[in-house]
Formats: structure tokens, C-alpha cells, sequence
């Protein structure tokens, strides 16, 4: 089996375009999330969310390639070329053949959906442009990454809500251990801050209507973001041969499903899926410095979620940290895996945890160290980074620093 490490990472999300100043929103604690920009804004109950702001397709796509991309293709686009760039990899000989893309996503292209419901029922037209279809698709972003990096090789979308981007991220890892492919672009987009999707969210009355505080006694619900971030996975072996900059290794990966409601938590589902991680890591709890959790504020989930650390660490969970930076960049729904496995990076490689910001009133039922508003210096050497989905499926990847 095959050594996997991150060699490039790229991100576009509402707390910056980049990674670095991804990582100086983390260290700062700065928050994302504001009031809504969108269309018809009025009609919603809640106004609130996390968008990527100052972001002008026009500046990177030029009109024909506007007219094939939805938002969250863009965003994909954006991030996988700041992985590429920082991984030093090119596609165009053999290697292509030995590379794919792997991207999760929710919602797919929504904003298109939405936008030509509305040319439909609210204009009244009765054509719409030839290539919606092609532009809405969940596979659309994966495949425009296929196309713009020659990647020939094992190339797909993953769509399970709030995990795809772990899930996609763990299947490109198990097929370069595998031997299925030497590199994969891998990661998550998502792009559904548009009328109708906040309204379908609406119905689930969890969202929150002012801020996310995580695992604060006072927590109100979720607020939606919005954006990507893509990584190189890279046999080791390659990545050393060539002298690239490693930036951490994947070291395992596990899912499970709880197999019960189709939208309340169960703490053993996420218990087993980090036991499965650490196994397939070959790690030991007291191995782990670092979580960051699926921590979306809701009652529900955060208290399922600290359940499930304190079962599968035992001992250990109170000497752990564990963060949701869902506080900052809000909760991306099918690409939050992929964002918030940036702040894994960051406490590898920097020695800087993330905080979980407006954290406000104690929980008993979530007692423990989320690093509460401020971000904290720490040697980790390993952490968890947790993603816990409606539909009961859950996924985990463990780092390694190298």
C-alpha cells in the first residue's frame, strides 16, 4: 500500500481567496459571515450567511467559459489552479493517465436551477440555454477540472450533503494508496446562496437567524457559506522523487452510516467513523492532538458530536482540541470538508489552532476544549477532521504531519 501526501491546496471561501489568508482569518478569528446579497433577499426569513465577497468571474472566465460555469464550477476552477500551481505537477505527458479529480458537492449547479426556474415561471419563456443541463450537473466542476488539467484518469463527483467533500476527499486517497492512480485533484465546491436554496432551508428550521456558536450553550442553528478548496493527493514516493513541498500525509480514512433518522444525528455512527479512521491510520487515540469537527451549531448535532469524541478517545477527549471553524466561514454544505481540512493543514504545519468563535455560554453536554473565540499555538503531529451529514453518513480523514 502506498504512501499518500498532500503536495498543493488551493481555496477560494468567505474568508479569503487563498490559502494564506484562509489560514490569517483562522489565526485572527475573523468572522465571514454577514448579511445576505442576493436576489428577492426580502422574502426570507433568514438573511444571514457567509459569501465569498469581491469575486468577479469576469476578472478569471472569459463570456463563453461564464456561460458554461456555474458558481460553484468557478469556484473549483480557482481553487484546483492555486493546488496545481503550489504542487508543481503537470498533466500533460503520461501522468495524465495516472490522474483524476474527485470533487463532493450538495447542491451542484442550484444557482443555475434557480435562475432558469425563475425564466420559466416568473418570465415566462419557454426556452431555456442549450447547455443549463451541462452547467447544473453535480459532475460539471469535476469534469471542467478533467478537461482544463488533462486528467484522464479516474474522474467523478460525490454528492452525500454535508460529507461529500470528505467522502470524495477519502476515495482519492484510497485510490492513490491503491495503486489506481499516482495523483488526484480532490476537494469540495459548493455555491447555493440563492433564493431558492435558502428558502429550501428554511423549511428545516435549523438555521440560524443571527451568528453560528458552535457548541455554546446559547447556539441558534447553521449559517449556509459558500465556496471550494481543491488539494493535490500524491504517492509519497512520486512526491519525493520530484522534491516536491509535502504538506502533510494522509494517513486514513473511514465512513459509516447510522442507519436511523434521515436528519438527527447519532453519536455512535461518528464514534465508529473516527475509531475507523484511527485504525486505518495505524493511530492511537492519545496519537491525536487535533479535531476539527462537523460543529454546526445545532443542538442536535454538536451534542451527538461531543458524545461521539468523548466515546471513541475516552480518557484522552479531555486533553483534546477540538474546533469548528464553521464560526468564521459558515457551513459549505458539500464543500465545508474540503475548507475545513485547511485548518487540519494549518495545525500541522503551523502549529496554530483554529478557534470555534462566538462561542459564548458553557454546555455540559459539550464539555470539551473547542478553543473557545481565540486561536491557540500547539505542536500537533496528527488530527481529525469530521463531517457528519443528513442521511446518517459520516466520514473522517486523518493527517499526519511529515
Amino acid at each position: 500500500m502506498r504512501r499518500v501526501v498532500i503536495t498543493g491546496a488551493g481555496t477560494i471561501n468567505p474568508l479569503a481567496h487563498d490559502v494564506p489568508g484562509t489560514f490569517a482569518a483562522f489565526r485572527e478569528g475573523r468572522c465571514g459571515i454577514g448579511p445576505l446579497d442576493i436576489r428577492d433577499k426580502d422574502r426570507l426569513a433568514i438573511q444571514i450567511g457567509a459569501q465569498v465577497k469581491g469575486w468577479e468571474a469576469e476578472a478569471h472566465f472569459n463570456r463563453q467559459q461564464i456561460t458554461l460555469y456555474d458558481r460553484f464550477t468557478q469556484f473549483a476552477l480557482i481553487a484546483a489552479k492555486q493546488a496545481v500551481e503550489q504542487s508543481g505537477l503537470n498533466f500533460d505527458g503520461h501522468l495524465g493517465y495516472e490522474a483524476g479529480a474527485v470533487l463532493g458537492t450538495a447542491g451542484g449547479g442550484l444557482i443555475t436551477s434557480d435562475e432558469n426556474f425563475r425564466t420559466v415561471y416568473e418570465e415566462g419563456k419557454n426556452r431555456v440555454h442549450p447547455f443549463v443541463v451541462p452547467k447544473l450537473m453535480n459532475n460539471a466542476a469535476a469534469s471542467h477540472l478533467s478537461m482544463e488539467w488533462n486528467l484522464r484518469g479516474p474522474t467523478f463527483s460525490v454528492a452525500t450533503a454535508c460529507a461529500s467533500a470528505n467522502h470524495a476527499m477519502g476515495l482519492a486517497f484510497q485510490m492513490v494508496r491503491s495503486g489506481a492512480a499516482r495523483a488526484m485533484l480532490t476537494g469540495g465546491s459548493e455555491a447555493m446562496l440563492c433564493f431558492g436554496g435558502i428558502k429550501a432551508w428554511e423549511g428545516l428550521r435549523v438555521m440560524s437567524r443571527d451568528s453560528c456558536r458552535p457548541f455554546s450553550a446559547n447556539r441558534s442553528g447553521m449559517v449556509q457559506g459558500e465556496g471550494a478548496a481543491v488539494f493535490v493527493f500524491e504517492e509519497y514516493e512520486h512526491a519525493r522523487k520530484r522534491g516536491a513541498q509535502i504538506l502533510a500525509e494522509v494517513a486514513g480514512f473511514a465512513m459509516t452510516a447510522d442507519a436511523g433518522d434521515i436528519v438527527t444525528p447519532s453519536s455512535q455512527g461518528g464514534e465508529r467513523a473516527m475509531t475507523g479512521a484511527l485504525r486505518d491510520a495505524r493511530l492511537n487515540p492519545e496519537d491525536v492532538g487535533y479535531i476539527n469537527a462537523h460543529g454546526t451549531g445545532t443542538a442536535a448535532n454538536d451534542k451527538a458530536e461531543c458524545a461521539a469524541v468523548a466515546h471513541a478517545f475516552g480518557q484522552h477527549a479531555d486533553r483534546l482540541m477540538i474546533s469548528s471553524t464553521k464560526s468564521m466561514h459558515g457551513h459549505l454544505i458539500g464543500g465545508t470538508g474540503a475548507v475545513e481540512l485547511l485548518a487540519c493543514l494549518m495545525a500541522l504545519k503551523d502549529g496554530v489552532i483554529a478557534p470555534t468563535i462566538g462561542y459564548e455560554e458553557p454546555d455540559p453536554e459539550c464539555a470539551l476544549d473547542v478553543v473557545p473565540n481565540v486561536a491557540r499555538e500547539a505542536r500537533v503531529t496528527a488530527c481529525l477532521s469530521n463531517a457528519f451529514a443528513f442521511g446518517g453518513l459520516n466520514a473522517v480523514i486523518a493527517l499526519k504531519a511529515v
